[in-house]
């Protein structure tokens, strides 16, 4: 990999003082383009451009789709698919993302705006002044709260909602609304209802794009030794199958435009998009009803919960993309970094109507596999969404809804992950609680799925930290081995099991082995000492041994009586066992070894 495109996403320790701020360094954390510009070659900029394009001609009919499913008028969409583009190119730590309207985070915007174009853009503005408070404040690690499992079983719901709450548009049918189970309800009530005509192209539309992706999964790789019209025909059958989602819209309306001059129109169309860039203009702070005016702060109230939710699951989407990437594709990214690139994305698109975006998995892909070299192919993108936003829109009138659902039928199938499955509980069958949990609530409200599980991860991981395995070795001497860190609340638990296992095989003597514990706190360190005093008066002794330098000092400051330490087990157990000749640690420095020293004094 060229050395401009190692240092494009890699991790820099962060520099102190004014000289800090002020070296090459620095600035390439903070404006990554400075990595890879200087050594740009006309090589990377074709396959740059390519990216770009391909990407480009994917992202305009999702965005179209994806505005559907956000409750909002389609040009909203083109609104959200640009100014991603354009900043990521400065800030962006993978060569690999798209910043764009995604399915999860439409479905998102559809819970928390009403499907109201002000609050949707006002939700944009505030999601990126959190996420780029997050990012400055480098908060990015609270992520990695959210685990798997959560991530998973939303995915799984946003997949389930998402695809179900297009069947409307794929049969036809009116008046059908938006919430969960009584969109299940009324739709299969209103079956009877459905228009043939829609029914019969929406399933064409998804039978192209499913030959259409095989087509791209299995094109063989092409090769310089290949005859010219050989490569000639791959590159044609790549192009067709990567601008897939374009090619099949477009013939869609092609054929909702041969009946609309017959005079028959068997479709329901997207109808009228407004024509033209959108008007650069702050945030609506509030909005004009027939019941009066909103203010800010009740427009804050309204949105609720989806100010915490919105930036946080743009974020987890879209560094997830990113390392998944980074990983793929050998180089790293700054998850920091990422975070100010997102944010500042959602601030400058909210001054012109975009509502919140974040990495796109799909379109991402689709970058990673034209061979995008920087992030500069995301220029052509942004180039190609405002061209088609000031001289398609018209054309954007004969699109059928029927077809837009088989895109995003198609582009959201594959988030419903039918292996996690088989790999939990395989792995760890206790993860399926999250799982199940958030999977389920999300049909009801998709915060309370998210909340609920990461709720329960979190007793999980608290459960774990309380109650922390150990492994008991009976014996002339008991010994007990903590497999982690010791912290407050596992203070009790430790007394107890010491004490159970004295109760069950009584030696005289027992050794605590703390090989793997790095960390204590004050709490266990005042139940290390009882524990120390209780075994005084029984007549037990008990030793601690593989004690690391932090954990040894903290004991040591604490000046616990009858604290007696050892380097190795067998030392402990010839002390324990009253053998001549072997004495004890003292708790004074000059007795511990030199490199112990050493570091405690450091």
């Amino acid at each position: 990999m060229p050395s401009s495109l190692k240092a494009l996403g890699k991790a820099r320790p962060p520099s102190s003082g004014m000289a800090g701020c002020c070296s090459p360094a620095a600035l390439q954390r903070h404006l990554p383009i400075l990595a890879w510009l200087p050594d740009y070659s006309v090589q990377w900029l074709k396959m740059d451009f390519i990216a770009g394009l391909s990407v480009g001609l994917t992202v305009v009919p999702q965005a179209l789709a994806y505005a559907e499913v956000a409750g909002l008028p389609p040009q909203f969409g083109l609104y959200s698919a640009f100014m991603g583009c354009f900043v990521y190119f400065f800030l962006g730590t993978s060569r690999d993302v798209t910043l764009g309207p995604t399915a999860i985070m439409s479905l998102l915007v559809s819970f928390y705006t009403f499907h109201e174009p002000a609050y949707a853009v006002l939700l944009a503005f505030l999601s990126g002044c959190i996420q780029l408070a997050m990012g400055f404040l480098r908060l990015g690690f609270l992520l990695d709260f959210i685990s798997c499992p959560v991530i998973k079983g939303f995915t799984s719901a946003a997949a389930v909602i998402i695809g179900f709450g297009q069947i409307k548009n794929l049969l036809g049918l009116q008046d059908i609304p938006r919430q969960f189970f009584l969109q299940v309800y009324s739709t299969l009530l209103s079956l009877g209802e459905t228009r043939v005509g829609d029914a019969v192209l929406g399933l064409v539309c998804m039978v192209l794009l499913l030959v259409l992706k095989l087509m791209r999964d299995h094109v063989p790789p092409v090769h310089p030794e290949m005859p010219p019209g050989v490569r000639l025909s791959h590159g044609l059958v790549w192009t067709a199958t990567t601008a897939r989602n374009a090619l099949v819209v477009s013939f869609a309306a092609l054929v909702a435009y041969s009946f609309e001059v017959t005079g028959y129109q068997p479709f329901v169309l997207t109808g009228e998009t407004a024509e033209g860039l959108p008007p650069v203009r702050t945030p609506p702070f509030s909005v004009t009803t027939a019941n009066g005016t909103v203010s800010f702060t009740e427009m804050v109230q309204d949105m609720g919960t989806g100010l915490a939710v919105v930036p946080l699951m743009g974020l987890l989407e879209s560094i997830a993309v990113a390392k998944a990437f980074a990983s793929q594709n050998n180089y790293r990214i700054d998850a920091n970094q990422e975070l100010l690139a997102i944010g500042l994305t959602n601030v400058l698109g909210s001054l012109v109507s975009s509502y919140p975006v974040t990495g796109s998995f799909g379109r991402t892909a689709v970058n990673a596999q034209s061979g995008a070299c920087t992030p500069a192919g995301g220029l052509v993108t942004g180039v190609l969404v405002l061209l088609s936003l000031d001289y398609l829109t018209s054309l954007f009138y004969y699109i059928p809804k029927s077809a837009l659902a088989a895109v995003i039928i198609v582009a959201v199938a594959p988030l419903f992950d039918t292996k996690i499955l088989g790999t939990l509980w395989r792995v760890k069958r206790l993860d399926l609680l999250p799982l199940g949990v958030t999977f389920l609530l999300c049909f009801w409200e998709v915060q309370y799925g998210i909340l609920a599980g990461t709720l329960v991860s979190a007793l999980m991981l608290l459960h774990s930290v309380a109650r922390p395995t150990a492994q008991v070795t009976e014996g002339p001497v008991l010994i007990l081995q903590p497999a982690s860190g010791l912290h407050f609340p596992a203070a009790e638990a430790l007394r107890e099991a010491l004490s159970r296992a004295l109760e069950a095989c009584p030696p005289r003597s027992a050794v605590l082995d703390c090989t793997h514990v790095c960390s204590v706190d004050y709490t266990v360190v005042l139940g290390l000492g009882e524990l120390l005093e209780d075994f005084q008066k029984q007549g037990v002794g008990l030793a601690f041994v593989g004690l690391q330098v932090p954990v040894l000092r903290v004991l040591l400051s604490a000046d616990l009586k009858g604290f007696q330490h050892f380097s190795t087990l067998e030392e402990a157990e010839k002390f324990l066992r009253q053998e001549p000749g072997t004495q004890p640690y003292d708790a004074g420095e000059d007795a511990l070894p030199e490199h112990k020293i050493a570091l405690l004094r450091a």
